[in-house]
């Protein structure tokens, strides 16, 4: 049986192709996934290993710049760890933000990963973590060194002056060196500016401290000794670990981060392989249709049901394998690409073999086989059942139209449970909705999946009329095969279906949820200009007190992230400018005056006000971070705001109990409202500093709703794979069609059906189907984005909605080109058969 189901093979192998390609497209997508993931960890890994290689003790404080209250490690305490016994050398570091600007003014980096530290030398002048491959580090004030990626971005050399912002006002250094590093914020895209130690302490924290200490032992010291012998030295606040385990952990956060894009990625691939399903089961069912007589013959010559069974599964074994060994072999090529293509993106992966481990192969092959036999079994048992006597006849077994009650039956009661676990799921919300709607989402479509045969011929029948109109005798011919197997028609139209499922579904939520952000900016936001930093930090007093004095600005109110106590709950509040804050922000008054902020009271918004059983007059005592009391009376309550926190509080009245400026943003409302004039007025009063971000209200928009669009083109790419599944699958069904049709095609040809007419035929039967599975698809998906939409309506305010029409036409349009083009093998082949040759195959 074995040699017979590898002849087979080799006998069909044409007609095995599309599933060989669908097989091995998931399989390189499994593979890829799991390759890619595990040179990512190894690289990481490494890297960890790497920077902590001669760190016997790392010792880290949360000391910052502006909080007194927290300790550092001083130079004291550093010089006694310098002189424990086994320590060969102890450095001080550090940090905070740093960004550099490039020829035109831009930021260099990402905002969140560029990072200023200190160029700490020992006795030999060299600093052990950096290597320098031009000039030297910096040991004077005006000096700087950047890394090797950021002089290259800016195209600076030794001694070229260099713009370099931190939280303050942007100053000009003098390049001393460039420098090669493992530090993880410039792998990720950032950049790293290192400064004269006593300016760094300056700028990230006090003179004469340091947030950080690495300590590097002697030969044939112990790192725990050396661990139990720093720890008695450090502030309380301190933490101490050996640089093992840091490194350590370092990899476990990078392996917890990679399961999450591993999980991702092999869930686009359960997609792809499960629409992959309908193409191998498709294809088997056809051919096992086509070799009646052969399967039968052997019945009759002794082979058992069992046997026969046994050859067509092991047929797709041979057939799985070959794909699983192409797909593994482009899955390989795939990791590599996702690699090279994260460094264009600007992530730079630390240099690394590329690792293919056991599991990698082990799930690559063990995939491909068994999604291939299992797609393979029903065809198989299909086949086990047809009669010896069935030999007898002189033709292909014609596809019959059995009864499909039981089939119907079991689809329609999976639909409806499904849908109305949709509807109850939408209708809950929250978590426990969510789980139930994804419940109901998976029985619905696989109900869909087993109905699509019964729905097939009322669905084309309607479009019948208008096609033998338009085509003619085409026309109506495409119509009738189309419907003429119901189960190989639904079966190649619902791989299509379940691809544009998917995406629709994403489409309606990501068009709805990013209306809903829009409506949010628009309606909460007056204000003509936002400033904040690019790093996501706090921006200085100093920014909001140019920004004041500013040309143009008619009103400028910072939003301060304040945390005050109410008896032993805490609230989150906005320090804001009285007067101010009303020009920047839409605040609709429910009671009360947002002027009396001007007078020393508060606004509370009204949901937070009734959750407290607050009104309008109600004297509140809180205690702020610095465990001062204060009764505060409630001036006013109003509408929420997206874009503040649920209590804004006048700025003068949170200052004195703020160590730390905590402006997370600053809202600007310009005379003459946006312009470039206003916004240059702006910009310079920044001292056009490249670390600060200047955005329009369209820039808000963006940056708020441009998520959406990201992840919605993501998802796209990534659903691309089940959607060429699909059209593999339309082609390789209207190829052995067309195969199994020969003498139809060829009778028609003689009766005066021209070659031209055959392709139109065959075309339009492309067409139909994917229409057909493309219309199943938007109208399912359309229903699943909206209760995804609806359940998490509570939380989305402004939502509604939003139907993407114009999307869903060219979803429909997509598909009827999908089937032009699956169509033109076939068609041609088609149209290119002998009529006579044709009319006496059997």
């Amino acid at each position: 049986m074995l040699r017979t189901a590898v002849r087979n093979v080799l006998a069909h192998k044409a007609r095995l192709l599309m599933t060989v390609l669908a097989v091995m497209l998931g399989v390189a997508f499994v593979s890829g996934t799991l390759v890619f993931t595990d040179t990512l960890g190894n690289a990481f890994r490494n890297q960890s290993a790497k920077s902590y290689d001669k760190v016997a003790v790392a010792v880290t404080t949360w000391a910052e710049r502006g909080d007194e209250e927290t300790a550092a490690v001083d130079e004291a305490t550093l010089d006694k760890i310098r002189h424990l016994d086994g320590v060969a050398e102890a450095t001080g570091r550090v940090s905070g933000f740093a960004g550099v600007a490039d020829p035109d003014g831009k930021l260099i980096g990402n905002g969140w990963s560029n990072t200023g530290s200190n160029f700490a030398p020992g006795a030999g002048g060299k600093d052990a973590q950096y290597t320098f491959t031009e000039g030297t580090g910096p040991v004077k004030a005006g000096q700087i060194a950047l890394d090797e990626e950021t002089a290259k971005k800016g195209e600076y050399r030794v001694g070229s002056p260099v713009r370099v912002a931190t939280n303050g006002p942007v100053k000009e250094y003098t390049l001393s060196g460039v420098f090669t590093t493992e530090d993880g914020a410039v792998n990720a895209g950032g950049s790293l500016v290192l400064f004269d130690t006593d300016v760094a302490q300056r700028l990230y924290l006090r003179p004469g401290e340091f947030k950080d200490v690495n300590v590097v032992a002697e030969p044939g010291a112990s790192d725990t000794a050396l661990l139990a012998a720093v720890k008695p030295l450090l502030p309380e606040d301190a933490e101490a670990k050996t640089g093992a385990a840091l490194a350590d952990e370092e990899a476990e956060t990078t392996e917890s981060g990679l399961k999450s894009l591993n999980s991702m990625l092999l869930a686009f691939a359960a997609i792809a392989l499960f629409v992959g399903v309908f193409l191998i089961a498709n294809t088997f069912t056809m051919l096992i249709a086509q070799r009646t007589k052969e399967l039968a013959l052997m019945r009759a010559v002794g082979a058992s049901r069992r046997q026969v069974k046994r050859a067509v599964l092991l047929e797709a074994g041979v057939v799985g394998l070959i794909a699983s060994v192409a797909g593994f072999l482009l899955g390989l090529g795939l990791a590599t690409g996702l690699r090279s293509a994260m460094g264009a993106f600007g992530g730079k992966i630390p240099a690394g073999p590329l690792v293919v481990s056991p599991t990698a192969v082990a799930s690559a092959f063990g995939v491909g086989v068994l999604i291939t036999v299992f797609a393979a079994w029903l065809p198989a048992r299909r086949a086990a059942k047809i009669p010896p006597v069935a030999a007898m006849s002189s033709v292909h077994a014609v596809a019959t139209t059995k009864s499909l009650v039981v089939r119907n039956s079991i689809g329609g009661v999976l639909t409806l449970l499904g849908s109305a676990a949709i509807v109850a799921g939408a209708a809950q919300g929250g978590e426990d909705g969510r789980w139930i709607l994804g419940a109901g989402a998976f029985l619905a479509l696989i109900g869909v999946i087993v109905l699509i045969p019964l729905l097939s011929r009322p669905v084309i029948a309607l479009a019948r009329p208008l096609l033998a109109k338009l085509f003619g005798v085409s026309g109506k011919l495409a119509a009738q095969n189309a419907v003429r197997n119901p189960r190989r028609t639904g079966a190649t139209a619902s791989a299509l279906a379940i691809g544009l499922t998917l995406v629709t579904g994403i489409s309606v939520l990501g068009v709805t949820l990013g209306q809903a952000i829009d409506k949010m900016t628009t309606d909460n936001i007056r204000a003509d200009y936002m400033v904040s930093m690019a790093s996501g930090q706090p921006l200085d007093e100093s920014a909001l007190t140019a920004l004041r004095k500013a040309d143009g600005v008619a009103a400028a109110t910072p939003q301060r992230a304040v945390w005050l106590t109410v008896g032993k709950e805490g609230v989150s509040a906005s320090g804001v400018t009285p007067g101010d804050v009303e020009k920047t922000f839409d605040l609709k008054t429910v009671s009360g005056s947002l002027s009396s902020l001007g007078d020393g009271e508060i606004a509370v918004d009204r949901k937070t006000a009734k959750s407290h059983g607050w009104k309008t007059g109600d004297s509140v005592p809180v205690t702020y971070q610095d465990d001062k009391k204060q009764t505060l009376k409630v001036g006013a309550l109003y509408e929420g705001n997206e874009f503040l926190s649920p209590v804004l509080i006048p700025e003068d009245l949170v200052a004195p109990h703020e160590s730390l400026s905590d402006i997370r943003e600053v809202w600007l409302t310009m005379d003459g409202g946006q312009s470039d004039a206003n916004e240059k007025a702006v910009v310079d009063a920044l001292g056009d500093n490249p670390a600060m971000s200047v955005m329009d209200r369209q820039g808000i928009r963006d940056m708020f709703g441009g998520f959406i669009n990201t992840a919605l083109n993501i998802m796209y790419g990534l659903l691309a794979m089940a959607l060429v599944i699909a059209v593999l699958g339309v082609v390789n069904t209207l190829a052995m069609s067309v195969f199994e049709r020969q003498q139809e095609i060829g009778m028609l040809r003689a009766i005066g059906l021209d070659r031209r007419r055959v392709k139109r035929m065959i075309r339009l039967e492309a067409v139909v189907i994917s229409l057909f599975g493309a219309v199943v698809g938007v109208g399912l998906g359309t229903f699943l984005g909206w209760a995804i939409g609806k359940s998490l309506s509570a939380d989305i305010p402004g939502y509604a909605l939003v139907i993407p029409w114009d999307r869903l036409g060219l979803f429909l349009v997509l598909a009827g080109l999908v089937g032009v083009l699956a169509s033109l093998w076939p068609a041609r082949s088609g149209a290119r058969l002998n009529m006579l040759t044709a009319i006496k195959t059997e």
